[in-house]
């Protein structure tokens, strides 16, 4: 991932000696602060893949001398299917018309939308934990004797 953090780093440097420029070049503070925040945002990722360059080490793709067959092999998990998105959907449209129509409304969407993010965030939280756990094939007896 040191590639894709460089290239962001880059992207994160081109961000801020723009702000920089137009901050200077303009007295317009929207678009200044637009582009800083665009810096922030590029920094962030490229700030995320640097940590996780050292903390797994180098892939085949940060190698020049790597072979193709070298990124073979499973991905990541994806999930098959989920509520959540759905969930938080419906919390965004909730929100949305709460601005409309009143703060009830809003407060409602809110909930709904923070139950979504959250469901959506937690609901894999145990699986590595769960596949790490050796299997048992005869569970162990309560009653105290062996």
């Amino acid at each position: 991932m040191r590639t894709e953090a460089r290239l962001f780093a880059g992207v994160a440097v081109f961000f801020a000696v723009t702000a920089a420029g137009y901050g200077w070049r303009s007295a317009e503070p929207a678009g200044t602060a637009a582009l800083a925040v665009a810096c922030l945002m590029a920094a962030l990722v490229a700030f995320f893949l640097y940590v996780q360059h050292r903390r797994r080490g180098a892939r085949a793709q940060d190698r020049p001398d790597a072979e193709v067959i070298e990124t073979a092999g499973p991905i990541a998990f994806f999930p098959p299917h989920s509520p959540w998105p759905i969930t938080i959907a419906l919390g965004a449209v909730l929100l949305a018309l709460g601005v409309v129509f009143g703060l009830w409304l809003a407060l409602i969407g809110l909930g709904v939308l923070a139950t979504g993010v959250f469901g959506m965030v937690l609901q894999y939280a145990d699986r590595d934990a769960q596949s790490s756990e050796p299997s048992r094939g005869v569970p162990e007896s309560r009653s105290g004797t062996p």
